[in-house]
């Protein structure tokens, strides 16, 4: 059986290590002109520019000359039913949630309407360099169909689940305890590692999910423990107080999921702002993740996010738009702001560190870094280019730089879909 190979040459970005820790050494760092090699959309290896495999003897190069070649972006926290109400004027996140969201999400029942905002969501996604996504869904099956259909005709690596809801929101958005757990379960069984699928167990928050709720889906993951379970966590200080009033007996935000069997190292917590030591703590010991949405959290007024102190803890890091509160698509744009948050708590993310979070770190989040995230042998092709030179603005500050972070740095301050020359989905250009 014939297999499909092709090359792509340009400057290689990629990672052996995390530029976390601390012996390593930004100055050494170089990136080469390279070529990858690549059969039926995985990388087989990645060669010098002059290379000249045989058993790739009569396959056409693409050649992206100078420019930048980088793993796939992976946002690890999106709503893709709220494309349609981004940028959305609004005060708190709980005000933001009855006056656009919850309205919004009630039309995902429609399966042609969930499958419109899906393929709209991940075509623009896709033209900002992002080729993995975990996203939440609705409370409606429909949904959850529609999302994995759109990327499954990409064939993209995407994590997703239906959203579980049973209180403190609209009737006709909540479901029970029983369907939360028998959707779930159905759709699980129906996409979870079918094809690039992957799903994940998903309870909104705690303040939208009775008791019962959060322990059938406790007892779901305890079922299906090689699935994620994402969650938001500590987003907002007003939320916490409501937390607290609604699970008096707690200890933390973080106990309200942990005495549910909630918590977990293939758990994913979006947000996590504001977090008691003794959360830190725990979320350190089992090996959760944490996802950091920079311009969600500005956007929205939510806090500053404590990178530089998680970071030290070793607790699993990833970096998300979380659309619709996040105001942009664009990665580029999401680690901006994540440097702009940084410096405000006092800690300047070096370029290696942002687009780590953006790739590798993501997909480490994800548990899915076997599969994407970096630009390796074994690792699919799942690919972003990035133009250095996309804008006279950036051009002519690139154009002045001493080595690869201060070229690259202007594009992730000021780049936008424009410094996406080409996104490649398994070895395929979209």
């Amino acid at each position: 059986m014939s297999k499909n190979k092709n090359i792509i040459e340009g400057r290689i970005l990629s990672f052996d290590e995390s530029p976390f820790n601390k012996d390593f050494d930004v100055s050494s760092f170089k990136v080469d002109k390279k070529r990858i090699f690549i059969i039926d959309g995985i990388i087989d290896s990645i060669g010098p520019a002059n290379i000249n495999r045989h058993d790739f003897r009569d396959v056409e190069v693409a050649d992206y000359g100078d420019h930048l070649i980088s793993a796939g972006f992976v946002d690890a926290h999106v709503h893709y039913p709220q494309t349609a109400i981004i940028a959305s004027w609004g005060k708190r996140l709980i005000d933001w949630l009855n006056v656009y969201t919850f309205p919004e999400e009630m039309r995902f029942q429609d399966l042609n309407y969930a499958s419109e905002i899906a393929a709209n969501y991940i075509n623009f996604s896709l033209s900002n360099g992002t080729t993995t996504m975990a996203s939440y869904c609705t409370i409606h099956p429909e949904s959850v169909d529609a999302f994995f259909e759109a990327a499954a005709i990409r064939n993209m690596c995407v994590v997703a689940g239906k959203t579980c809801m049973d209180h403190n929101a609209p009737d006709d958005l909540c479901d029970t305890a029983q369907t939360a757990y028998d959707d779930s379960k159905a759709l699980l069984e129906r996409w979870h590692q079918k094809g690039r699928a992957h799903y994940a167990i998903t309870p909104r928050f705690s303040p939208t999910s009775t008791p019962d709720q959060l322990s059938a889906l406790g007892l779901l993951w305890s079922e299906f423990p090689e699935c994620l379970m994402q969650t938001h966590l500590s987003e907002q200080v007003d939320e916490i107080d409501w937390v607290r009033k609604l699970f008096p007996k707690a200890r933390d935000y973080l106990d309200t999921y942990e005495t549910f069997g909630l918590l977990g190292e293939r758990g994913v917590y979006g947000h996590a702002i504001h977090l008691e030591t003794r959360e830190i703590d725990r979320l350190s010991e089992v090996g959760a993740s944490l996802i950091h949405c920079p311009t969600s959290n500005t956007f929205i007024g939510s806090g500053l996010f404590e990178m530089e102190n998680l970071a030290l803890r070793s607790v699993r890091l990833g970096l998300a738009s979380d659309i619709g509160g996040g105001s942009s698509f664009s990665m580029l744009r999401t680690m901006a702001s994540a440097y702009e948050v940084a410096q405000l708590r006092g800690f300047a993310l070096h370029p290696a560190q942002l687009m780590w979070l953006a790739t590798q770190g993501s997909a480490k989040a994800l548990h899915l870094d076997d599969q994407i995230g970096n630009i390796a042998p074994g690792i699919a092709a799942d690919l972003t280019v990035l133009n250095l030179s996309s804008t006279p603005v950036i051009s002519q500050r690139s154009e002045r730089a001493n080595n690869v972070w201060e070229e690259l740095f202007p594009t992730i301050m000021m780049g936008d879909d424009r410094a996406i020359a080409a996104t490649y989905v398994a070895g395929k250009k979209i």
